[in-house]
Order: structure tokens, then C-alpha cells, then sequence
């Protein structure tokens, strides 16, 4: 059997720790963020007239809100989180969708078996050397033409850099870097955005918007 790295273990302890507070913490934020809902919507729509179905997988789901606002926008959407507390809290909010305790890298999915993945600020706690795995893994279990969604705080042009995120420790990325990951693990790039950090936010913030080849 393999065993689980420590980050994993820790990351998955911090998040159980924190998990009522944080559900607090994200309640409404999309309402305060017009770019991410529309960054949000296109990646819906993309998903929507791009294949033969509108599943989709947000992996590091928290506590269910972005799961409920893909379901919103018209996607087959469930929820995937290394933390049990964070499973609990989000079946508790959203009895009416589905989600599951698992790990990102390694997904307990058939090759192929999604339209769209959704990864929210779920990779930021991967140590830099450990994260091209995970974009095969997304790889593999998305369709061909299926898209990704990418949210991640940006370096701000400086090389990956560590810092203290108020869970556990995280990365901030170059977002060419991680646009060539992702070209290396076969996907091939619809669109960017970087937006400047809002009030309470301390670093500019990116997205990339990626198909599956």
C-alpha cells in the first residue's frame, strides 16, 4: 500500500481543523468577485457546448459553495476534498449534490469519465516539484476537449515562492509556469486572467482556462 505523503496528511489536518471557520469565511465571497463569476460562466458554457456531457469535478471542493454555483450554471457537478470535515460540512450545506473524501492524485474515476475540472485554489498547498503529477491525473480522467480551470495566487513574475497561508504553508506561481505544466501534461490553453488582489486578499490572484488535447 502506498503511503500518503506528509504534505497531504498535513494539509488535510490543517483543513479539518479549520473547516467550520472557513466555511464562514467563503459564504457569499463570489458575490464580492464579478471577474470570477465570469470567469466561472465561460468555463460553464465551454463545458456545456464543448462535449457530449456537462459532468464535472471540483477537486478540493471545501465545503460545497463553488460546487453549488457550477450546479447553477447549468453543470453536472460534484465535490472532492481531501478533508472528511470539509465532506461533512459541504454534504450538510448541499444534501442535493454529491461529494466525496479522495486526493487529486489519485482519482477514483475512469479514464475519460469528465467534461470539466474544476480546481480552485485546491493545488496551492503542493510542493512545486510534486504538482506535475496532478495535471496528469486531471489528464487522464477528462475526455478529449474537456476543459480545466485553474485558480491559484500569482507570483507577480517572481520564481515559485512559499508562503504563509493562514491553513498551512502555500505556493505562489509564475502563471507561464504553470501554463507550460499543463501544456507538458497535454492540455492546451483556452484564455489567462490575473486580477489585482481585492481588499483582504494579499497577492494578485490567476486563472488559467485549459482544454484537454
Amino acid at each position: 500500500m502506498t503511503e500518503t505523503p506528509s504534505y497531504l496528511t498535513t494539509t488535510a489536518e490543517a483543513y479539518d481543523a479549520v473547516a467550520v471557520i472557513y466555511a464562514e469565511f467563503v459564504q457569499g465571497i463570489l458575490d464580492r468577485q464579478p471577474l470570477d463569476r465570469a470567469v466561472l460562466a465561460a468555463f460553464a458554457e465551454l463545458v456545456r457546448t464543448g462535449g457530449a456531457g456537462t459532468s464535472v469535478a471540483e477537486l478540493g471542493c471545501g465545503p460545497g459553495h463553488m460546487t453549488k454555483h457550477l450546479r447553477d450554471l447549468g453543470l453536472d457537478a460534484f465535490g472532492i476534498d481531501l478533508s472528511p470535515v470539509m465532506i461533512k460540512l459541504a454534504r450538510e450545506a448541499h444534501p442535493d449534490l454529491r461529494f466525496e473524501v479522495g486526493s487529486m492524485d489519485a482519482l477514483d474515476l475512469a479514464d475519460g469519465a469528465l467534461d470539466g475540472i474544476l480546481s480552485w485554489y485546491s493545488a496551492i498547498h503542493i510542493p512545486p516539484q510534486e504538482l506535475p503529477p496532478y495535471f496528469a491525473e486531471f489528464h487522464r480522467v477528462l475526455a478529449p476537449g474537456g476543459h480545466l480551470l485553474f485558480g491559484f495566487y500569482e507570483s507577480g513574475g517572481e520564481p515559485v515562492v512559499a508562503f504563509d497561508h493562514k491553513v498551512t504553508t502555500a505556493y505562489r506561481w509564475p502563471i507561464e509556469d504553470l501554463a507550460e505544466l499543463t501544456r507538458a501534461a497535454g492540455f492546451v490553453e483556452v484564455g489567462r486572467m490575473l486580477r489585482e488582489p481585492q481588499e483582504n486578499e494579499r497577492f494578485r490572484q490567476g486563472r488559467l482556462l485549459m482544454r484537454r488535447q
